[in-house]
């Protein structure tokens, strides 16, 4: 369904002789869009940018993928998968497909309609905006930019990445004007990994765009691959939206974050009341505590606008506040780990201690942000000796914050190993593990997750909730 945007969907200069072409560049590519012969580039092809590609595949668009990873280039056309939860059956079809490629040789952009751009926006040491990603790719495309082509940003950024970084590097490369000779538009990722409810063409659109020109083709083409679009005046619009999104979901996580803390002082199980509150069939909604944030949104968005905010010399006392709450919460699952290891006559320090689950979220692969990274870290520190369960992650690969611990393997289910380690803390729940299997193998379990909710313990402290 095509949501109506309340712009007008006309040039800016009508009536004069200089809109014509801008008029004619924009009906060309909604023609396209139209017929299905409009060529579309993705830049990035992680766990927005693959999904991205496959979705204008099954719309009957050609596609071509762009990134400098040639492993991934080698993937796409070998069909091999190398994001589990999209599975093998996409890959085997994006590999056999006449209207899918992918290249690390960024000259063919020349040859795209639409290119859209899905790159990491991750923050510095000093939570502020990493851009170079977005800076280096705009400055590929400024190389190759031609006049009629639709260029999309779809990275989480903050409210004038758009306007002031892209549109600007595009005209003084090119010679051309944004609006005039090419359009510009702004459509935040909302990708869910591992949701098996919504994938791309199921969730709704946001889009804004650089002039009315720009926001018909961008629309047009979004029109072409997903269930709604949804238009709003401007690209900083859009770029809010997707912050307040993220921001909501950071405030709310910490909010009950922190009453895990302070209901566990009380003796109070944080699950139960939060599944009691959810009955409440108005003026509530369900968060869930865990041992801190993870996956690229969450624990980065919010940032994005707190360093903007101090731009305009305000405050986001509120963002901040989460941000807080939520990056001690793998002190906290340390301070329960000590006191569980305690109360076995352990020390932490040359304890030998698992945890379950690597990836930030249950059932899929991603380790972005994963707080479990955190918990390691601080284990370290205290002088455990270190371990990992998922079966997801065989193996740790090379992450930019996270190097020291590249390599690092995942240990075997089974009773001989799990029985092994003087306790385990479960950082991930994902669904096909055997939580009752855990409580017959091991005495000391930090349960982050509420994973063992429905396991029948052996002992009165043998699981101890964090």
């Amino acid at each position: 369904m095509k949501t109506i945007p309340n712009f007008p969907i006309t040039s800016n200069n009508k009536g004069t002789a200089k809109s014509k072409p801008v008029v004619e560049l924009r009906n060309d590519f909604i023609n396209r869009i139209q017929n299905r012969t409009a060529k579309i580039g993705i830049i990035g092809l992680g766990y927005v940018g693959l999904p991205l590609m496959w979705t204008f595949h099954e719309k009957a668009f050609p596609v071509v993928g762009f990134d400098v990873d040639q492993d991934k280039i080698d993937n796409i056309e070998s069909g091999t998968p190398y994001i589990k939860h999209l599975g093998y059956d996409m890959m085997e079809k994006l590999a056999e497909s006449d209207r899918c490629s992918a290249t690390i040789s960024f000259s063919k952009l020349r040859e795209m309609d639409a290119i859209i751009m899905c790159v990491p926006t991750p923050l510095n040491p000093y939570r502020e905006p990493d851009m170079q990603y977005v800076e280096q790719t705009t400055q590929a495309i400024a190389k190759h930019i031609q006049k009629g082509q639709l260029i999309i940003l779809e990275s989480t950024s903050y409210p004038g990445t758009t306007d002031e970084l892209i549109i600007p590097t595009l005209e003084k490369a090119s010679g051309m004007k944004s609006g005039k000779d090419f359009f510009v538009a702004y459509s935040p990722e909302r990708e869910d990994p591992g949701n098996p409810n919504f994938n791309t063409a199921k969730i709704p659109k946001v889009v804004g765009a650089d002039g009315a020109d720009a926001l018909a083709v961008a629309c047009s083409l979004y029109d072409a691959i997903v269930v709604e679009t949804v238009a709003v005046s401007n690209n900083k619009t859009a770029e809010a939206v997707k912050l307040t999104e993220n921001i909501f979901r950071s405030v709310n996580i910490a909010l009950v974050n922190e009453l895990k803390v302070v209901f566990q002082e009380m003796g109070i199980d944080i699950h139960e009341v939060l599944d009691a509150a959810a009955t409440k069939p108005f003026g509530f909604m369900k968060f869930t505590p865990g041992p801190g944030l993870g996956g690229h949104c969450i624990p980065i968005d919010p940032f994005y606008l707190t360093w903007k905010a101090r731009e305009y010399e305000q405050n986001t006392r509120f963002i901040e506040l989460a941000g807080e709450i939520n990056t001690s919460m793998p002190d906290y699952v340390i301070e329960r780990t000590i006191k569980a290891l305690n109360a076995h006559y352990k020390p932490v320090n040359g304890s030998d201690v698992l945890i379950v689950g690597l990836a930030y979220k249950p059932d899929v692969d991603d380790l972005r942000e994963s707080p479990t990274f955190k918990l390691m870290d601080l284990l370290k520190e205290y002088g455990a000796n270190v371990s990992y369960y998922d079966h997801y992650i065989p193996e740790i690969w090379e992450t930019r914050e996270h190097k020291e611990w590249t390599g690092l393997k995942t240990v075997a289910w089974d009773e001989e190993t799990i029985s092994s380690f003087d306790a385990v803390i479960i950082s991930t729940n994902h669904s096909d593990i055997n939580y009752q299997e855990l409580a017959d193998w091991n005495d000391v379990i930090i349960d982050t997750r509420n994973a063992m909710k429905d396991v029948n313990p052996r002992t009165s402290n043998q699981i101890w909730k964090a």
